[in-house]
């Protein structure tokens, strides 16, 4: 999906909601049977009109062995081509290893993305930017507590590590390429964050179960593009109506477009 689609996807469903599918064994309902691909399937088919985008993250497909890459692409495949579909694998090597990761989730998976560690540097990035129409999501600010070990450390000239991180990647590739991870439970950051990366899409984890800010995510983070991709998973997948509570976030997120980027409202 190209960024000139993924924006009018925004503005025609008023909805900037990722949903996560990170399908845990212990918490699918008992009455699937353990039948992953048939719970991935309903919640896809109870929260496509509410969403853009789908984030399986990879490891929980990986854990299931052969079985579970089976899943996880029969999954992307039952999504289609009208949602922004993510393979959350955080991948980050030498180049050549680079390379096989990109081509598994482009042209194994047919996924639009995929979620890159930067730490490496440049060449263990680029094999992801050699793909056209194709978007690497790298880490940056993220939403989980250890977050503050590393991220937040300050470089020549006091500027944070996150900070050092959106900059130099963005002279690897434009933003028509490159995503940047930021959590919500930064988010009295995405001010600092909208203003180091203007045009570039976040993907925002931390919604719901880790107590992000949605309100002050949108009010500082949004573009007029929308520039965001808001992702919730536990607080959909595990709901007692997993559709109902996808529309209750896009409400919510068509509040704050109106509000916050008037630009894309109908």
């Amino acid at each position: 999906m190209t960024r000139h689609e993924l924006v009018n996807t925004i503005r025609e469903k008023q909805s900037l909601l990722c949903v996560g599918l990170d399908p845990d064994l212990n918490r699918i309902p008992a009455r699937y049977d353990g039948n992953v691909l048939q719970f991935n399937r309903d919640v896809i088919d109870a929260t496509r009109r509410y969403c853009v985008a789908y984030k399986p993250n990879t490891a929980f497909y990986e854990a299931m062995g052969l079985e579970g890459l089976s899943i996880l692409q029969q999954t992307i495949t039952y999504i289609g081509q009208d949602h922004f579909i993510i393979a959350d694998a955080k991948r980050g090597d030498i180049g050549n290893t680079s390379r096989y990761y990109a081509r598994f989730a482009f042209e194994t998976l047919g996924a639009d993305a995929i979620t890159v560690a930067p730490y490496m540097g440049t060449d263990s990035v680029e094999p992801f930017l050699e793909y056209d129409g194709k978007w690497s999501v790298l880490l940056a600010l993220t939403s989980n507590a250890g977050s503050d070990d590393f991220q937040h450390t300050p470089q020549e000239g006091g500027e944070p590590l996150y900070e050092k991180v959106m900059r130099r990647a963005q002279l690897w590739g434009s933003a028509d390429q490159l995503m940047f991870v930021c959590g919500a439970t930064q988010a009295e950051r995405f001010a600092d964050l909208r203003r180091i990366a203007p045009d570039h899409f976040f993907l925002v984890p931390g919604i719901g179960a880790q107590g992000g800010d949605l309100e002050a995510v949108c009010r500082y983070g949004l573009n007029e593009e929308g520039g965001l991709l808001i992702n919730s998973s536990r607080g959909i997948l595990y709901a007692d109506d997993p559709g109902q509570a996808a529309h209750d976030l896009q409400r919510q997120m068509a509040v704050y477009l109106n509000k916050f980027a008037p630009g894309l409202s109908q």
